[in-house]
């Protein structure tokens, strides 16, 4: 059968394919819901609580944490439903595997995930920001974000680089842990709250490093962080970008997790052209999302490039620099920058699920 104009109708949707993805949908939506849930119960210290702890009725939990026992038993449903919790309906008692409580209970384990969580009570608050953004082509600057944005963020990285920074990425790069260890300058570009510096300095106690970042709020955070773990003295934080740090023959510049947020990334890496020393060595760490699209499609790559469009595209548009890269820009894009900017021996130095680490020098 054809139209009057000869051609065969249009097929409706497979209902099968259809009532699919409805339900994929409806899965994705109840996550989203229950990032709330996550966030409570790691920012109420309810997991920290039942880790290791055995299992637990509301009340006993609710005592533990000093919180409302309707509350709690509330939450406790929404987590066995997520199945983040065990249920024993014959003790009325809820319990936390211990190798969920490896991802959820302890921000000093390399698994622990539940910081993101933090992150989402900040990107869903810019929302109507953003559909502006999207219909003008401004930006939305980082400092436009709630306090959530800045600790869960640093909340979400701290245990990558807790298990990775010393003993895989710098031990890659090619005579920087020598230097290091008989001392080096070192230059921590878009610090944030500077758990990367303070890694290092614990390390390398005769080395000296400086944390920059233009968000004042971090860097007060950061000198706070630095004081708390008695690096102080080797360590030190400023309010500058990445255009324009100060200082001069870095034996190791870091950018970690920033580059691809700066509105010039090529001004940048020039700068830090600039201020490395003859021998010195740029660490780049990136997102590890590809500038494909398929390639992203997987639960790691789902979240990098959402995270973009919430945060690093628009953080890149608000300094209305020469390049919005995005998180997934991929290698290739960097790497030519980073040639554009005297910057001419790249290599891929290491890898993790989160992260692309590169070493590059002149």
């Amino acid at each position: 059968m054809t139209t009057a104009a000869g051609t065969a109708p249009a097929s409706g949707p497979d209902e099968d394919r259809v009532q699919q993805f409805l339900e994929r949908v409806i899965a994705d939506s109840g996550a989203a819901v229950a990032g709330l849930c996550t966030s409570l119960g790691d920012r109420l210290g309810l997991y920290a609580a039942m880790a290791g702890a055995g299992p637990l009725t509301s009340a006993q939990l609710a005592a533990r944490t000093g919180l409302v026992e309707r509350y709690v038993r509330e939450w406790l449903a929404a987590q066995v439903a997520g199945e983040y919790l065990r249920y024993a309906p014959d003790t009325d008692t809820y319990l936390l595997p211990d190798e969920h409580a490896a991802v959820l209970a302890d921000p000093d384990l390399p698994t622990y995930a539940a910081g993101f969580a933090t992150v989402l009570q900040a990107i869903y608050a810019t929302e109507d920001i953003l559909m502006d953004a999207f219909r003008t082509g401004e930006g939305v600057g980082w400092e436009e974000h709630g306090p959530a944005l800045f600790a869960g963020t640093a909340k979400f990285f701290r245990p990558g680089y807790s298990a990775a920074l010393v003993p895989e990425w710098l031990t890659a790069l090619d005579g920087v842990v020598e230097k290091l260890e008989r001392g080096a300058r070192v230059a921590d570009v878009g610090c944030g709250y500077g758990y990367s510096t303070t890694l290092m300095a614990r390390a390398f106690p005769r080395s000296h490093f400086e944390g920059f970042d233009f968000h004042r709020p971090s860097i007060e955070a950061a000198r706070g962080i630095a004081a708390e773990q008695g690096v102080d003295d080797r360590v030190s934080f400023r309010v500058a970008g990445a255009q324009d740090f100060p200082g001069r023959d870095f034996d190791l510049i870091t950018f970690f997790d920033c580059l691809h947020d700066i509105g010039d990334p090529g001004g940048a890496l020039h700068h830090a052209e600039q201020a490395l020393a003859d021998d010195g060595t740029c660490m780049l760490v990136e997102p590890n999302a590809s500038a494909n699209a398929q390639e992203n499609a997987n639960p790691v790559g789902r979240a990098l490039t959402a995270g973009s469009v919430a945060v690093c595209l628009p953080s890149a548009l608000a300094q209305h620099g020469p390049q919005a890269l995005g998180n997934h820009a991929g290698e290739e894009a960097m790497r030519r920058i980073a040639d554009e900017a005297g910057l001419h021996h790249w290599r891929l130095a290491a890898t993790s699920p989160v992260n692309r680490v590169y070493a590059v020098g002149r």
